[in-house]
């Protein structure tokens, strides 16, 4: 995950589908969207927790309310690994380490670097 300049964090990924049927479940990790029109599916309900600030963050959101994260992803197929990004409000400089949460998975540690 990096800090940049403007004031937020990225953090890119990937999600892979080990199992051997399509998943098609995401509608879990979607956020509370005002605006699903042309942009399907999305990972705006990723959180960053930072434990010792005792802060959580969600997801940006551009001005029509729009998530800045990976959208239309409806489905993995068997085998396949789709990327995704999510950008947050950047924490603290003296913070280095999150939590990234997703639902549907576990937690994650993080580290900010930048």
């Amino acid at each position: 995950m990096t800090r940049d300049a403007g004031g937020f964090v990225t953090i890119n990924g990937q999600i892979k589908n080990t199992g051997n049927q399509q998943f098609v479940k995401t509608s879990a990790w979607r956020g509370a969207e005002r605006d699903l029109s042309g942009s399907g599916e999305s990972v705006a309900g990723a959180t960053l927790v930072d434990k010792a600030g005792k802060k959580r963050y969600y997801v940006l959101r551009d001005t029509d309310g729009r998530c800045l994260c990976t959208t239309g992803v409806a489905g993995i197929d068997a085998g396949a690994t789709v990327p995704f990004f999510a950008q947050f409000p950047a924490p603290p400089p003296t913070t280095t380490d999150v939590e990234f949460s997703l639902p549907t998975f576990a937690t994650a540690a993080v580290k900010i670097s930048g």
